[in-house]
């Protein structure tokens, strides 16, 4: 099975037509309006018997075709990633979609919480004491997190400390995978920050992030706020989340 992701479309009311992606392959999917008049069909040079042609506006592929024949990821390092969380302009906002981090599973925070269930909350470490000072500043930083049923241990960690982001001043939401799925959010974990600049996150095997592409082309750009959108839409604030039964089971 393919696995596909839309990159966008130019109609008014978010239908046909449509440019899809195959992750793997790197082939681009046109949904358009399907030619089919002989006569038209017969002007055609080089149609094979098993082929289809559709008729598409030029500037969907414009906008949202690829740039070029094959992407080159533009990668920072992660002291250059730091640095954004200090220099963004007015928001930063994360979807989160893996089942476990490396980083947390490191964190002292996550052996306490393995033996007693709670999780502490360090307000005055580096991350909180920037992430309140961009608050205060009148900053929006928000994240939603995609959380399995049951959820993970990594994913019960987190709803706990979810508690301490939003003492920061962060808006914290979850989704269950299932929604998740069905409103088509990637399987990806990235930033926006001012919706200008997008920085993807790659990990490992062992959930250790090892790199971070940074994306800046504006279709592109666009595609990840409207699966920001996306997402919010489809999660709920995260103590509402864990109030529900089942959420820390």
């Amino acid at each position: 099975m393919r696995r596909i992701r839309f990159n966008g479309t130019d109609s008014k009311n978010g239908g046909c037509p449509a440019v899809h992606e195959d992750l793997d392959s790197g082939e681009i999917l046109v949904q358009g309006r399907p030619v089919t008049d002989p006569e038209d069909m017969a002007q055609l040079q080089h149609l094979g018997p098993g082929d289809a042609v559709v008729a598409v506006p030029r500037a969907l592929l414009v906008n949202h075709g690829p740039k070029e024949s094959e992407r080159v990821p533009e990668l920072i390092s992660l002291e250059e990633f730091g640095r954004l969380f200090e220099t963004f302009e007015h928001a930063a906002w994360h979807l989160e979609t893996r089942r476990g981090y490396a980083s947390d599973r490191e964190d002292p925070g996550f052996a306490e919480f393995l033996t007693t269930g709670g999780v502490p909350c360090d307000l005055d470490s580096d991350w909180c004491v920037n992430i309140r000072r961009q608050t205060s500043a009148g900053k929006y930083v928000g994240r939603v997190r995609v959380v399995d049923d049951p959820p993970t241990q990594g994913q019960r960690f987190l709803l706990g400390y979810a508690r301490c982001n939003a003492a920061t001043g962060e808006d914290v939401r979850a989704v269950r995978r299932a929604d998740a799925e069905r409103v088509r959010l990637p399987d990806e974990d990235f930033w926006v920050f001012d919706a200008r600049l997008v920085a993807v996150l790659h990990f490992d095997g062992h959930d250790v992030l090892h790199d971070v592409e940074v994306i800046t082309e504006p279709a592109e750009v666009l595609r990840y706020c409207q699966v920001r959108d996306a997402a919010v839409h489809a999660s709920v604030p995260y103590d509402r989340f864990a109030a529900q039964p089942d959420a820390k089971e």
